[in-house]
């Protein structure tokens, strides 16, 4: 969830952005007093987790335990364009913010349909959230780990890396890029930011990214149920 994803004004800006990402509302005020000085970027940590923890925990199915409000059609519409930015011959895959495993679960299917065959692993910052993806995902428990992804060091590097920008604030995105490269990616591995939402005609995760230094190598797209947005993802090569 994008904290920052919010509208400059007007009803149909509020529209669109309300259709990027339904829990801008929450997590603006968060943001904002992140930006005015107010909080720490750890307390910004532990305020978005208050909001985002219990409504993940109390989801009614797998997807809403995701952060994820559709059927599971609406499900492989939104995530399942991450299986363009896989590495072709696969190998090791970690999903930063992995939630309750759901992705970890849907994306090794997926890319499996492509013949694709990846090692699935996670990291999550909520303990809880950690807890169930072990306990939903036995076989990987041993694979998911509880850390804030911004400074953790795993046991070992991953072929691919999947994680949002949203997950820090906006204004550490070009060091935690910096960071999961250099700590967290492995050397010829793929950083793969996505899926976010984004007007058709905008490239504003890419320009940033820029703008830090980093040249996405690829990017993907698919048709959003808003006619103005559309789901994206790209991945950076990490040399």
């Amino acid at each position: 969830m994008d904290p920052t994803t919010r509208p400059p004004g007007g009803h149909d800006a509020a529209d669109i952005a309300s259709a990027k990402e339904q829990g801008w509302r929450d997590l603006a005020p968060i943001d904002d007093a992140y930006h005015a000085g107010e909080i720490t970027d750890t307390e910004w940590h532990a305020a978005v987790l208050n909001v985002i923890e219990p409504a993940y925990l109390n989801g009614g199915n797998p997807r809403a335990q995701s952060g994820h409000s559709g059927d599971e059609t609406r499900w492989r519409e939104a995530r399942g364009l991450l299986v363009d930015l896989l590495p072709p011959h696969g190998g090791s895959f970690l999903d930063v913010g992995c939630a309750n495993g759901h992705l970890m679960e849907s994306l090794t299917d997926w890319a499996a349909e492509a013949g694709t065959v990846i090692e699935s692993y996670g990291v999550e910052i909520s303990a809880a959230l950690a807890d169930l993806a072990r306990t939903r995902c036995p076989q990987w428990a041993h694979r998911i780990w509880t850390a804030n992804a911004m400074g953790w060091k795993p046991p070992h590097r991953f072929n691919a890396v999947r994680t949002g920008l949203d997950y820090v604030p906006t204004d550490l995105r070009g060091a935690y890029v910096a960071h999961l490269l250099d700590h967290v990616v492995a050397p010829g591995g793929r950083l793969i930011i996505g899926v976010y939402n984004e007007e058709r005609d905008q490239t504003t995760t890419a320009d940033l990214l820029q703008s830090c230094g980093y040249t996405p190598a690829d990017t993907t797209t698919r048709d959003h149920r808003h006619p103005k947005i559309q789901y994206k993802g790209l991945w950076l090569a990490n040399a």
